[in-house]
């Protein structure tokens, strides 16, 4: 059969970003399949013993209680589970010194699903006909945000500026405010914090900028928090969580060690969570009551953000500075290479400067050393102009043990020091 797809379907029926690499990625491991290959391309978190265990113990302690088929075997309410809602609510009040109630929450299928109610819910056409943005105020950030819209030409993303330590070999992308512009023509901002792919840490001073201009034209500022403090607390600076009457501070428990069960969460003022509340009641009625039951308790006891704090931050920590280390042992000193700061997240972010290939094909050539990372290109969704830096860069994922982190690494170098040394050469 062959069925004919309206122009929606035909857009969401694409694969778009990384999942369009991974389609590579995964036929390149099944073509390897007996051969080494170091696959540094993952999003998946590894599993800890600590983080499993506990998931496995609020599990027990579901299973054991009255409220198991009421949890289970019927249908809930669309703003979430109520003792998840009063569970955050309690810890972030009094964490943050914030004055909550269960209208400022939402639990939804995930963040994805979340970025999808919000982009279509504030973005793309109103019913006038006129076409509201959605900005992504620097540039690269999640790549799955290129599907998020229905009206794909809603997304505009602005480039960021760099500061650049060249002794060092490190660098940072900060959002340009010269350049910036949120007006009545924007439907919502977006961006993430800490990032994805880059571990960039976009600052609070920068924040509050970004939702004070936003605020002038009542536009509401989506923060991906996906890896922000209380959990998974997967940043490596100091950071706090930024709220606000036009802030919607996106959570997700998928990096805290409950990606299958898909539990989002939404904090915000009323009337923005109230129109996701009706999104999400018409696409999908609630979220899987089973993970935020289990969430509520890991939350409520303080447990989540315990074994956050102390066993996967300083886990993943730790693996950037095998990746770092390794790095700076490897890479010829007086090649243009460049490392993000290490501020957040579980991916590392390499800038090859100038590089005399794009970073499709440098892709194919770590391929052919047993090496799988992502190439940067798909990193920069609602990005109109041209940037030869797009085809400079590469996210590696920290979920690989410390000895195939340092060997490909080492072999990332190796291939980095042939493509600059033969560009050289035919020169």
């Amino acid at each position: 059969m062959n069925p004919a797809l309206t122009k929606f379907g035909a857009q969401m029926s694409k694969l778009t970003g990384v999942r369009a690499i991974m389609k590579d990625i995964n036929e390149t491991l099944r073509a390897g399949k007996g051969q080494e290959l170091m696959n540094l391309s993952a999003g998946n978190p590894l599993i800890l013993p600590e983080v499993e265990q506990l998931w496995r113990d609020c599990t027990a302690e579901l299973l054991a209680s009255p409220e198991y088929g009421e949890v289970v075997c019927r249908y809930g309410y669309s703003k979430g589970y109520s003792p998840l809602i009063e569970a955050v609510t309690k810890d972030f009040n009094k964490r943050y010194g914030l004055e909550l109630n269960e209208r400022n929450i939402l639990i939804t299928p995930g963040s994805q699903t979340l970025y999808f109610y919000a982009a279509n819910v504030f973005g793309g056409y109103t019913t006038s006909g006129e076409l509201k943005q959605i900005v992504f105020p620097l540039s690269p950030d999640y790549t799955g945000y290129g599907g998020v819209s229905l009206a794909p030409e809603a997304l505009f993303a602005y480039k960021p500026t760099l500061d650049i330590d060249t002794t060092a070999h490190r660098f940072k992308y900060r959002p340009d405010f010269s350049k910036l512009s949120i007006t009545e023509k924007t439907g919502c901002v977006l961006f993430s914090r800490p990032c994805n792919p880059t571990g960039n840490v976009v600052t609070e001073e920068e924040v509050n900028k970004i939702a004070s201009i936003a605020a002038q034209s009542d536009v509401p500022v989506l923060i991906d928090s996906a890896y922000a403090p209380p959990f998974p607390a997967l940043n490596y600076t100091n950071m706090t969580p930024t709220f606000g009457e036009n802030i919607l501070h996106c959570m997700s428990l998928s990096k805290a060690g409950l990606p299958g069960e898909r539990v989002g969460i939404a904090i915000g003022s009323e009337k923005l969570i109230d129109a996701l509340e009706c999104f999400q009641a018409n696409v999908s009625l609630h979220s899987s009551r089973y993970g935020q039951a289990i969430a509520a308790r890991a939350i409520d006891s303080g447990k989540l953000a315990h074994i956050s704090e102390n066993v996967i931050r300083p886990f993943y920590k730790n693996k950037f500075t095998v990746l770092e280390t390794t790095l700076e042992s490897a890479m010829p000193n007086d090649l243009p290479w460049f490392l993000h700061l290490g501020e957040g997240a579980i991916f590392a972010w390499i800038w090859l400067q100038d590089l005399p290939i794009s970073d499709w094909e440098f892709y194919q050539q770590l391929k052919k050393v047993g090496l799988i990372v992502v190439p940067g290109n798909s990193f920069f969704p609602g990005l109109r102009e041209e940037w030869q830096h797009k085809n400079q860069c590469f996210r590696v994922s920290l979920t690989g043990s410390d000895e195939e982190i340092k060997t490909g690494m080492q072999r990332f170098a190796k291939v980095a020091e042939e493509v600059y040394r033969n560009a050289t050469v035919a020169a």
